[in-house]
């Protein structure tokens, strides 16, 4: 369920979502023609795999162990020219990012495993960013703020934290992942990383960080996820922790 990347999001039923016959089909072709496509293939795979709400595509060369979905059928894609990320709510100085002063602010790398709560684990992930208590300080939060929310230029997918939790040294304003940019596919150009948390929480295409004065439920969380996601200690799961 990632937000995801699986991200954005993902499917919520435990059943599963219906998988069509073209995607099926896609997915069959794909796989066959394997690797010797380049990359015009990995193009259309990450096409795909943004439209597949079954997760299969994840099952194809190339994509690490992870499993890929969304909540919407189609994503806009940014770029350093169009990118912004607004940081606005209960702060002294609201500010509007471009990607290139993302990239000029202070950095910090991370390696942990990637866990998601449908139970895929994808080990010694690297991920760059900002600290995203580093965005929080520039703003300069104002008494009464309890809270952060996320949201994300997919048009529907939102998140949130606790204070305390946003200001945590492993939660990040991701421009990097594996050792390169962020994909499209992956939640480019600027995701959130939050590490000690189901991946569901790691909300992609994100384009807007509000702090306010309460915790407000995500996507998943109004459709019945925890809203304190701990790996191993939420929605019912036991999977060792990340952090």
């Amino acid at each position: 369920m990632e937000s995801a990347d699986s991200a954005g999001g993902t499917g919520g039923d435990p059943r599963g979502t219906p998988v069509g016959r073209r995607v099926v089909l896609g997915l069959l072709g794909l796989g066959a023609l394997g690797v010797a496509a380049g990359p015009y293939l990995q193009r259309v795979q990450s096409n795909l795999a943004e439209r597949d709400p079954s997760g299969l595509t994840g099952l194809l060369p190339g994509n690490n162990g992870f499993r890929y979905y969304s909540v919407v059928s189609s994503v806009p894609e940014r770029d350093a020219r169009t990118y912004t990320l607004t940081v606005d709510g209960l702060v002294d100085r609201p500010a509007t990012h471009r990607l290139p002063d993302l990239q000029a602010m202070p950095q910090r790398r991370l390696v942990k495993d990637v866990q998601c709560v449908t139970g895929w684990r994808v080990p010694d992930t690297p991920f760059e960013g900002v600290p995203l208590a580093h965005l929080l300080d520039e703003a300069g939060v104002r008494p009464g703020a309890t809270a952060v929310r996320f949201s994300c230029f997919d048009g529907a997918y939102t998140e949130s934290l606790t204070l305390e939790q946003a200001r945590r040294d492993d939660v990040l304003v991701a421009l990097r992942m594996q050792d390169g940019p962020i994909s499209h596919t992956h939640g480019g150009p600027v995701r959130l990383y939050v590490s000690p948390m189901y991946f569901y929480k790691s909300a992609k295409w994100l384009s807007g960080i509000t702090v306010t004065d309460a915790v407000e439920p995500g996507y998943w969380e109004n459709n019945g996820y925890d809203v304190d996601a701990w790996v191993g200690r939420s929605n019912g799961r036991d999977d060792a922790p990340t952090n």
